[in-house]
């Protein structure tokens, strides 16, 4: 089968390539097979009957390629048959349930898909430091197991942004960006108000209904398990394997829904087999109550007892969704996305972050150009008892490692940021060594080496930061290492933060 459809890419395409390639090589063969019967004393006429009947079975097969066709876009495109029942305004505007990707590389087959739908606030936007808070320290394996979808309504504006600021997610596949049909929305205009809010309130919880809809009917054949998050929210470091070891100890019980978070809607984890029963739930009560109250309605309809008291039913519901402690993702919005709404909602269960993380370095003496703040000092954070934190960064600045006796370096890590301050990162900033042979310096010089770029000092240029990370691998060719430098090569608009110092793999003597 490879042979006949060329390469084996991913997706649609491959599929439908694959089954024309079929239904035209079994053609061919037949035609072949045909014309190989037919003498060179058979009639034109005959002759002409038997083509007749090829082009009639070609035909037909054709046909079939369609079916197949057909069959195998609904399995891919997300579907929810009874839609039209519920949004009957769907019926005037063919493919109004197909999303518009923006970015992304139509990622599927993960573990988890992240649901993060956005729209512009009057105040201040969260986006981009929730995606950086998810993004913070993933590991290059998690990143690939792994998908933000980002649902958004203003796209001129998050598109450039995104690409601005988070290139790398964008370009790999972890992030995309989605959007609905202009058609997907009904009229809000006939709304009734209910529960004592206002008509501008009914609207905007009745949009985040088919919002939160929509992002899951597109979730639901891309992964194992869907995460449904917001926009102004910042997760704890090591959420990805948290949720994973979770999932792993209550696979086998019975559960709708996990909650990595107490606050509303956010982080809750539910199968992707389980989505489209919940969404057609949705749907079918969209305009009715706020989303929260829907999902906890799904748990009293399965499993509460009429005829029993609410604290059974109660007890009957916590089956079904189970809490993990502490919450992994934390509220910090302060300006609603519905306009004029302040909430400062703070998860309990949620903790303290972990604002740096320590390794255990070999001796060295410290100094650095940069101005510290307050007891944030370049010692306490190289011994792993603090973060580094330096003012405003200019051309020039540098942060020096001296080893006591000179090291062989095998690799090394420095993460700029943390989870609560992630915009204060080294910003084109290399990471350079000074090796302790001469003759190395001097086949760097020369070009001899490619492993490296010649710096000043007889420094060599070994890496450089990348979204606030620095990380890599010290050529073996460069010897004993005799320093470290991180060297600033433009001026900068922020203060720079060093939560992690690691020097991966010393030799020791």
């Amino acid at each position: 089968m490879r042979g006949y459809c060329g390469q084996n890419n991913e997706g649609r395409s491959y599929r439908k390539s694959c089954l024309k390639c079929l239904v035209n090589f079994k053609t061919a063969a037949l035609l072949h097979r045909i014309s190989q019967s037919v003498t060179p004393q058979v009639s034109p006429s005959t002759f002409l009957a038997v083509i007749s009947v090829s082009v009639q079975l070609f035909s037909i097969l054709s046909a079939i390629l369609a079916l197949l066709e057909e069959r195998v876009l609904r399995r891919l495109l997300p579907s929810q048959p009874n839609a039209h029942i519920y949004l009957p305004h769907l019926k005037e505007h063919e493919g109004s349930l197909k999303p518009i990707v923006h970015l992304g590389q139509r990622r599927t087959g993960v573990s988890l898909v992240l649901g993060v739908p956005t729209v512009h606030r009057q105040k201040q936007s969260y986006l981009v430091n929730t995606l950086q808070s998810l993004l913070y320290d993933l590991s290059t394996a998690e990143r690939k197991d792994i998908v933000i979808v980002v649902f958004v309504a203003e796209v001129t504006i998050y598109l450039s942004i995104l690409y601005y600021d988070l290139p790398d997610a964008v370009r790999s596949g972890v992030i995309e960006v989605i959007s609905p049909s202009p058609h997907y929305y009904p009229d809000f205009s006939n709304l009734k108000e209910t529960f004592g809010d206002p008509k501008e309130r009914v609207r905007w919880r009745t949009k985040q209904n088919l919002d939160y809809s929509f992002l899951m009917l597109y979730a639901q054949s891309k992964g194992t398990y869907y995460v449904q998050l917001e926009d102004d929210i910042v997760a704890k470091q090591g959420f990805f394997q948290s949720m994973k070891k979770y999932i792993a100890q209550v696979l086998s019980e019975e559960w709708l829904f996990l909650e990595f978070s107490q606050l509303g809607f956010i982080g809750k984890l539910f199968r992707t087999s389980d989505l489209p029963m919940i969404v057609e739930f949705f749907l079918m009560f969209h305009k009715d109550k706020p989303i929260d109250w829907l999902l906890d309605h799904i748990l009293w309809v399965k499993v509460c007892n009429p005829e029993k008291d609410l604290k059974h039913c109660n007890n009957e519901k916590a089956r079904l969704k189970r809490a993990y402690k502490p919450s992994l993702f934390q509220h910090v919005g302060l300006h609603s996305s519905l306009p004029g709404k302040i909430q400062n909602l703070k998860d309990k269960d949620f903790g303290n972050q972990v604002l740096f993380k320590g390794h255990y370095n070999p001796p060295a003496e410290l100094s650095s150009s940069l101005e510290k703040y307050l007891s944030h000092t370049l010692e306490r954070a190289y011994n792993g008892d603090d973060f580094f934190w330096g003012l405003t960064p200019k051309r020039g600045d540098y942060i020096l490692i001296t080893f006591t006796t000179p090291q062989a370096v095998k690799g090394y890590f420095f993460r700029s940021g943390n989870i609560e301050t992630n915009g204060d990162r080294f910003y084109n900033t290399t990471v350079e060594v000074l090796p302790n042979n001469n003759s190395v310096k001097e086949k760097v010089t020369k070009g001899e080496l490619a492993c490296c770029k010649t710096s000043s000092d007889g420094f060599v240029q070994i890496g450089s930061f990348k979204n606030g990370v620095a990380e890599g691998e010290v050529d073996g060719a460069l010897g004993e290492i005799v320093a470290i430098r991180l060297l600033v090569h433009s001026d900068s608009d922020v203060w720079v933060l060093l939560s992690e110092v690691n020097h991966i793999h010393i030799i020791y003597k």
